[in-house]
């Protein structure tokens, strides 16, 4: 979110206070209390609210929930685990891509989010009945937007289930998660994504000012519905709420591709912020090159079929095949085009002033071959080491945790949403446009192709524009590219 989020713990009773600073979405726990008193107190109740945000954290790169803390990326051919050990950001990821022999009734749950995701709904579920007990004396515009930023998360967490599985089991109320129920139609399940987000869309203002700043807005709803509705195939529901977004002006590219997913500029619509006294994260302490003096980074990085997915700078393809052989010399990655750049550390480039190696005994950067040991130890098996995301600010890696924000919906992908709907409604003008937009940003030139030339393009401009923000795994098996 926009504003910094300090401290959270949400339980499903809890009444957590805001602390004194009045222009920050800032929470300080306190022990549980009934829930009835959560309603004696209007920003007890902002706070109660407040605990949903967490969410977005949870599900991110930056947390746990979305497969096991790994990167879903190592789903795809795309970013590799080094280690053999199996387990937490460590090497059976990628063995479930190259053998799904692998995939049994024990190991299946890797990127479930079954359990989890139900108790969040309870709670959410709890909220809203509580609201309809003990609500009744609030302003109904008060409790509408209480109910609309919930039911945002609602869906945002159906979404979750919604695109592992064929069809769900759904609870609007509290009531119904005290009975057995069987398990929804998938279109069943897509209406209730819908009908939750368009709740939020009507009830959500377009900004929020002062305290509530980084709130769910309008803006944001709009644009996961335009995520969730490529999911769902609703094309013309996905373009409409992608195109909304857009003639809204209140959102463009930034200009330098490496603020692109930085957060607290004019491309984040859907923002989560993190303080080094709490809530933090470990994503750097993970995924840095030992060269930073922590010997436990490099636990995955990225491959050369990511490499070899982006255009040069004149938007013609490289030829790799003189760099395959031992004896090969060092491919002239300053040819390829900025995101590129931005997204890998690559051999001779700099990292933290440091001239990166990524060879066998190089002293920044050292080759370890693929399962050679149990951990990775900062060591890579694929020549490079992961870029973006990353804070290039921190040097004590080892004692400071990383605060870098997480944004969850940038003004890029909804560009991109807008051309995959448009492309399926025939609307191949505007989706080179919406897509051309993306590339211009790089001085990439326009593609002109149509068809399902365009959609190869598509596929390919939406790998390298969004790579490593946990989208590539979840795009592929939508477009029936990925088990």
């Amino acid at each position: 979110m926009k504003k910094i989020f300090r401290t959270l713990l949400y339980v499903t009773t809890a009444v957590i206070f805001f602390s004194s600073c009045s222009d920050w979405l800032d929470l300080t726990p306190t022990d549980k209390i009934t829930d009835k008193a959560v309603w004696e107190n209007e920003s007890s109740v902002d706070l109660y609210v407040n605990g949903f945000y967490t969410y977005l954290h949870q599900y991110s790169p930056f947390g746990t929930a979305q497969a096991n803390g790994n990167m879903t990326e190592s789903l795809t051919n795309t970013f590799k685990y080094g280690s053999y050990s199996p387990g937490h950001k460590a090497g059976h990821p990628n063995e479930y891509v190259f053998n799904p022999d692998l995939i049994t009734t024990q190991t299946g749950g890797f990127y479930s989010v079954w359990s989890d995701a139900y108790n969040k709904i309870r709670r959410m579920n709890e909220f809203l009945d509580a609201m309809e007990k003990y609500g009744a004396e609030y302003p109904e515009a008060v409790k509408t937007k209480w109910e609309a930023q919930v039911r945002f998360f609602r869906s945002f967490i159906y979404f979750q289930l919604a695109r592992r599985h064929n069809g769900v089991i759904l609870y609007t109320s509290l009531e119904e998660m005290t009975k057995d129920k069987a398990r929804s139609t998938n279109e069943e399940t897509w209406d209730l994504v819908e009908q939750d987000i368009d709740f939020a869309i009507a009830n959500l203002p377009e900004a929020w000012t002062g305290k509530n700043q980084g709130r769910l807005t309008k803006y944001a709803a709009l644009a996961f519905k335009s995520r969730a509705m490529l999911f769902a195939e609703r094309w013309q529901a996905a373009y409409t709420a992608a195109d909304a977004v857009i003639k809204s002006n209140k959102f463009e590219l930034v200009d330098d591709y490496v603020q692109a997913w930085k957060g607290g500029n004019s491309e984040a619509i859907l923002e989560y912020k993190y303080d080094i006294i709490g809530p933090n994260h470990t994503f750097d302490k993970d995924y840095v090159p030992m060269s930073d003096g922590w010997e436990f980074g490099g636990l995955g990085t990225p491959t050369q079929e990511m490499v070899e997915s982006y255009e040069k700078e004149d938007g013609t393809q490289m030829d790799w095949t003189p760099y395959y052989t031992a004896n090969a010399t060092r491919p002239p990655y300053e040819e390829l085009e900025p995101r590129f750049k931005a997204t890998v550390v690559y051999p001779g480039s700099t990292w933290k002033n440091k001239v990166m190696e990524n060879s066998v005994n190089g002293k920044n950067g050292t080759f370890m071959a693929y399962r050679e040991q149990p951990m990775s130890y900062g060591h890579t098996t694929t020549g490079y080491f992961l870029r973006k995301l990353m804070d290039e600010t921190l040097i004590d890696v080892k004692g400071i945790p990383s605060t870098q924000s997480w944004v969850e919906i940038r003004y890029a992908e909804v560009l991109l949403n807008k051309a995959e709907a448009a492309y399926r409604l025939n609307k191949m003008s505007e989706a080179r446009e919406a897509m051309n937009q993306v590339r211009a940003r790089v001085d990439l030139p326009a593609k002109s192709s149509s068809g399902d030339e365009f959609f190869e393009d598509y596929r390919n401009e939406r790998k390298v524009e969004l790579a490593y923000e946990g989208h590539l795994f979840w795009d592929m098996r939508r477009w029936e590219l990925a088990h």
